[in-house]
Formats: structure tokens, C-alpha cells, sequence
């Protein structure tokens, strides 16, 4: 079936969509939704769509923003700090995989010769195929799951840094070990050569013109101007890797690098995430397409056999190198859990070793539907991986035990305290804040480096996520006054939140987001208030705007309050006390009163609806029966014990309280 260009940009949409729907419905990555759709309107089954050269192009520039957005979170001198991991690990990594690919390939080749006739170069071809990993994938759930900074996703992010690096030389190799008549030598130095000159270029000559350049362009103060810059210097630099002979990610990934380094990196980050998400959905539809389905059925069990086997062996492989170079067992483990997938990149090799002839077709589709699979199975291994380590590593329970008891040491001689999630900028200043009120609080993070500067100045921070129910144990979630999550990260709020209600499901928590596109979905979660950055600047910006304008500083401070009280539930009045000041005529305070109805009260049995509270200017902000906080419409009716919170002016709320106690 041939289609237009629009006709296969709309198939390609349609089909996106409603598989990214099913799959969010069944509570399942949309990338499997990406890939399973590939599958389907592939070649292979509907034949649909068909792997063209402008749709591999368009998913090329998926994997390219991806790695400018990986690219982001590091920066120089964090890259020379791991040179021992990328360099060591990494490349003990590739090397081993194609060795023990190769000493596989000789075995079958001298005992199994009628089965698996395989040449010494067809097995290296095939050893540097399976060294990869998805770069796409991992890095995509890395961040999703906050483990991006975390000990092994590091590591894991370092090991596919190196095999970035290694593709080109591999490329070289395999065409030249198949004519060895050709200069290997000469060929590689000349290889090795344009690399180092080409990344010596980007790192430190491109870092000195970057930030002049971006003050420039910022001058102009033209959002399209910006954007066309980053998109310019984002795909120039992969273009410049890619005439080196090095690949599109690595240049952008130094790109990202060294935006990282300047203070544009936030808003960079924004603009690049429609292109990238876009673009990646794409990139794994492709991935999809290459599926070969009827294939799979009719040969499952070598299709199975070649699935797991590389699989096992690229985990128990990688484990054993992270344990060697200095991971305890819980990080290595999880670090062969998230490297033992096939890569993108490994399906070049494949293709390369397939045109050379160096395997039989059918082999080559078996081991490409293996590959295909096995990146379908990598989302479940990376989101099970803690129950994986925790059954295959008794040391790494203990090391969390230990972890979660430091937590629990920390925290059990207070009560009534805030428990902070995230000790970043804003986590600091409100602990701040705390203790000049002489309010105990204990603060979750998860970067070690900020964890033990913190510690070591005296904060009460311990290192542990508090997107763990066993965390929030230990930090004692039963005895706290209050949960402030203080990061933006919608995904890991609701974690917590779930967590939270769960716990402790009257512990009131305050929730921190960019603006209000997750506000009725964190409410709904159970966020007491939720406190958007956009709306606090706008108001902070609006007041000093008046005040500069003539408006006295009275009434602006009174127009941001009401936007507060209209925005802020909880904002919206406050209980009276002897020391508060005197309501004015001109603006009485908004009072709450709680009212407890006892045996003989007026409102018992009675509906909120029926006691017209409206009319006199109240109304209820808050029910509690028993331990639990009800929510109140005009239908739900009174009972006996009932505490009763009453909003309103000081006449309207003892108006409300009579017609809830007297008959």
C-alpha cells in the first residue's frame, strides 16, 4: 500500500496516538505503545508504512535531541570525573561482549558446523551488534524515574557515552576485516585523528564561543531567535561529529554539554522537549517496523533462545565489570539490568554485516527480531528492578536497611514535624525559614554531593527518595505535621502523594509545580494545596508594577491577597486568636471557626443544602468525622461528632454557628 507523504505523516500520527492511549490506560510506558504500533502498520504485518529513507532520517533527529537533553544534565568537568567509568567500564564492556561473541561463533562453527556455519569476522560483526545498548530507551526511563544522578545511572549513562564512541571505530573494522587487503592501521588513525580534533573543537573552543554568542542572540530578545539558534547549534554540531565519521548523537550530546555550562540551561530545556518527544515517538515506530511478526511465530523458540541468551549474558557481563570496578552489588546489578537490552546502534552493525553478506538472511532476521524484542522487554526490567536486585542481592538489602535506619536515626526523636521532598533551592530556603520559626523538619534528596555538603553544615537531610513509601517511614511520616514536596517533577509528586494517602492520609501536603497543567491532577491525588511558580511570579510582578504606577501600597497588597484567597483554598481565612489584628470596616478578615456538633445539635441529619449557609454569607471549608476529612456538598448530611470548619466574616460565621448548634 503506497501513500502521500501527508497520508503516511497522518497514518503515523493516528497510530501514535491511539497506541500511546492504550498503553497510558493500561498503566504501561508509551514507548512500548510506540514500538508495538510499528509492529503492526509495519512491513512486516499491515504493511502500512514501509522503513523509508525520509522517516529513518526524521527518527535519527529523535535519538539526536534525546542525547542534547542528556547532554544537559552533565557538564565537563562531571564527564572528566567519570573518564575512569566510561574508559574502564565501557570499554571493557564492548571489548568482552565481542570476544565472547566471537569465541561463541568458533564453538558453533567447529562443533555445530551444520547448524551454525559462521565466519571468525561475521561473529566479530555480529560480538559489536550485541555490545549495544539503547541510548533512547534507557536514558528516556533513567529520567522519568529521577535515577539520571543516581550511582548506577551514572554508570549506565558513561558505558553508552563509550559505545557512542565505539560504533565508528567498529564501523571501520568489520568492512576492512572482511578485505583485508586495505591500511587498517592507516585507516584508524586517520579515524581516530578526526575525532579527537573534531571533540578538542567542540569541548573547548566551542565552550569560549558559546556563551558570547548566546548573550547575543538573548539580547535580541526574540523568542523565534532563540529557537532558531538552539536548533541551529544543536543539529551543526551533530553535523560536524558526522562528517568527522563519528555519529549525530555524539555531537549533539556534546552540544547539550556545554549549554549546561551556561545559564540558559533551563530554558533550553523547555524548547527542546516538543522536538525531542516528537521526534523520539517516531524514532521507535521505526524501531517497530523492523519486526518481522509472521517470522517470530513461525521460528518463537530460536527467536526466544537468542532473546534470552545474549540478554543473561550482557547482564551477568556487566554486572561482574561494574562489581570490578568498584560498585557494590546492588549498583552493579542494576546497572546490567539497564544495559542488557540490544541498541539502535547495534541494528547499524547488523545491517552493515548484512549487506556484506557476512551472515545468512534468515539469521540475520532472527537475530533482528530478538534484538526488537529485547528493547520491548527492557522498560519491565528497568521498573522491576528493585524488586530484582532486592531478591538476587542480599548485601543491597541491607545497604537500603542501613540506608533507610540512618533515615529513621535522624528522625525519630522528632514529631510534629516538616518533612521536606527535595533539598534544592527552594527545599533550603523554606527549611530555612523553619528553623527561624523553630520548626523541626527532615529533608529527602537524592543527590549524594548536595546530601553531605548539607549534612556537613548542619541541615537535617538525610539521602533517600522520597518516592518510597519505606522512606517516608523512616522519615517519619505517622508523627509529621506536614509534607512540602518542593521540586517540579509532576510524575514523582504523585508517587509521593500515593504514598502519602496512603500513610498518613490526613497529613496535609503542599505541592510545588511550574503552572497549573497538573493542578487538578495532583489535587485530585491528594495535594491540599498545590502552590504554581508561574502565578507567584506574575503576582510578585503585577504588585511591584502597581506600586511603581501611583496605586497605594495598601490596596495592591490587598488586590494580591484576594487573587491568593480566590487561587489558595487553604488561603482563604484563617483562625482568630487574641493577638491578631482588628478587622477594618472597609475590609473584614475572613475568620475559620471550628464547630463540634454534640449529641444535641440543630444540624444533625440535616444536609449542608438545607441549613443555607449561602444566604447569610458562610459556607463549610472542611468536615471531619472521626479521623477522616470529608468532602462536603450540599448533600452530604450531619452526624453527630462532626467537626465542622465555618468561612466567613466574623457576623456570618457566629450566624452559621447557631443554625448549626441551636434548634
Amino acid at each position: 500500500m503506497i501513500f502521500s507523504s501527508l497520508e503516511l505523516a497522518l497514518l503515523l500520527l493516528g497510530a501514535a496516538v491511539l497506541g500511546v492511549v492504550a498503553f497510558r490506560m493500561m498503566h504501561l510506558p508509551p514507548m512500548l505503545g510506540y514500538l508495538v504500533v510499528g509492529a503492526v502498520i509495519g512491513p512486516h504485518a499491515l504493511g502500512w508504512a514501509q522503513d523509508s529513507t525520509a522517516t529513518s532520517t526524521l527518527a535519527e533527529f529523535g535519538v539526536v535531541f534525546l542525547m542534547f537533553s542528556i547532554g544537559l544534565e552533565f557538564s565537563l568537568p562531571k564527564l572528566m570525573a567519570m573518564r575512569r567509568i566510561v574508559f574502564g567500564l565501557g570499554l571493557a564492556q564492548v571489548l568482552l561482549t565481542v570476544v565472547i561473541t566471537m569465541l561463541f561463533g568458533w564453538l558453533c562453527a567447529r562443533f555445530l558446523p551444520q547448524v551454525i556455519d559462521i565466519t571468525w569476522q561475521a561473529a566479530f560483526a555480529l560480538g559489536g551488534a550485541l555490545a549495544m545498548s539503547s541510548t533512547a530507551i534507557v536514558s528516556k526511563l533513567l529520567t522519568e524515574r529521577l535515577e539520571l544522578e543516581s550511582e548506577h545511572g551514572q554508570r549506565i549513562m558513561s558505558v553508552l557515552l563509550f559505545q557512542d564512541l565505539a560504533l565508528v571505530p567498529l564501523l571501520i573494522l568489520v568492512p576492512a576485516l572482511t578485505h583485508p587487503g586495505g591500511d587498517l592501521v592507516r585507516t584508524l588513525a586517520v579515524a581516530g585523528f578526526k575525532a579527537v580534533v573534531v571533540l578538542v573543537l567542540l569541548l573547548f573552543i566551542g565552550q569560549k564561543l558559546l556563551r558570547g554568542w548566546f548573550r547575543i542572540v538573548v539580547q535580541r530578545r526574540s523568542q523565534e531567535l532563540f529557537m532558531l539558534n538552539l536548533l541551529l547549534i544543536t543539529l551543526g554540531a551533530a553535523w560536524i561529529t558526522e562528517r568527522a565519521g563519528l555519529s549525530l548523537a555524539l555531537g549533539a550530546f556534546v552540544a547539550g554539554m556545554l549549554i549546561s555550562e551556561t545559564e540558559y540551561r533551563h530554558q533550553v530545556e523547555e524548547d527542546i522537549k516538543p522536538f525531542r518527544d516528537v521526534l523520539l515517538g517516531l524514532f521507535f515506530i521505526t524501531i517497530g517496523m523492523l519486526l518481522d511478526l509472521p517470522l517470530v511465530l513461525q521460528h518463537w523458540w530460536l527467536v526466544l533462545l537468542l532473546l534470552i541468551g545474549p540478554v543473561l549474558m550482557k547482564f551477568g557481563l556487566i554486572t561482574a565489570l561494574a562489581k570490578f570496578f568498584g560498585a557494590s552489588t546492588g549498583v552493579a546489578l542494576r546497572t546490567g539490568l539497564g544495559l542488557a537490552q540490544a541498541g539502535e546502534f547495534g541494528f547499524v552493525l547488523l545491517s552493515q554485516a548484512d549487506d556484506l553478506k557476512l551472515l545468512q538472511p534468515l539469521l540475520v532476521q532472527l537475530i533482528l527480531a530478538s534484538m526488537v524484542l529485547s528493547m520491548l522487554v527492557a522498560p519491565f526490567l528497568i521498573a522491576k528492578a528493585d524488586a530484582i536486585v532486592l531478591k538476587l542481592s542480599a548485601n543491597d538489602w541491607m545497604v537500603q536497611s542501613l540506608a533507610l535506619t540512618r533515615i529513621a536515626s535522624r528522625s525519630m526523636t522528632t514529631s510534629r514535624h516538616v518533612i521536606i521532598a527535595g533539598f534544592g533551592r527552594s527545599g533550603q530556603n523554606l527549611a530555612r525559614m523553619l528553623e527561624e520559626e523553630s520548626i523541626a523538619y527532615h529533608a529527602l534528596d537524592l543527590e549524594p554531593d548536595r546530601v553531605s555538603e548539607a549534612q556537613a553544615s548542619g541541615a537535617t537531610v538525610s539521602y533517600g527518595d522520597a518516592a518510597r513509601r519505606e522512606s517516608l517511614i523512616a522519615a517519619g511520616i505517622h508523627r509529621a505535621a506536614a509534607l512540602v514536596i518542593t521540586y517540579t517533577n509532576t510524575a514523582s509528586a504523585l508517587k509521593v502523594l500515593h504514598f502519602a494517602h496512603e500513610l498518613a492520609p490526613n497529613l496535609p501536603v503542599i505541592v510545588r509545580s511550574h503552572d497549573d497543567t497538573d493542578l487538578d491532577k495532583l489535587r485530585a491525588a491528594g495535594a491540599t494545596e498545590v502552590v504554581p511558580e508561574l502565578m507567584e511570579g506574575s503576582l510578585m510582578l503585577a504588585s511591584h508594577a502597581l506600586v511603581l504606577l501611583g496605586v497605594p501600597l495598601r490596596r495592591v497588597l490587598h488586590r494580591v491577597q484576594s487573587a491568593r484567597d480566590e487561587r489558595y483554598a487553604s488561603l482563604r481565612g484563617y483562625f482568630h486568636g487574641a493577638g491578631d489584628a482588628a478587622d477594618s470596616a472597609d475590609h473584614p478578615h475572613v475568620r475559620l471557626h471550628s464547630v463540634t456538633l454534640g449529641a444535641r445539635a440543630a444540624g444533625i441529619g440535616k444536609s449542608v443544602g438545607t441549613l443555607g449557609l449561602g444566604q447569610i454569607g458562610c459556607d463549610i471549608s472542611m468536615l471531619r468525622r472521626a479521623r477522616d476529612r470529608i468532602d462536603v456538598t450540599d448533600a452530604t448530611v450531619l452526624q453527630a461528632g462532626d467537626t465542622v470548619v465555618l468561612r466567613g466574616a466574623p457576623g456570618a460565621v457566629a450566624l452559621g454557628e447557631a443554625r448549626l448548634l441551636k434548634a
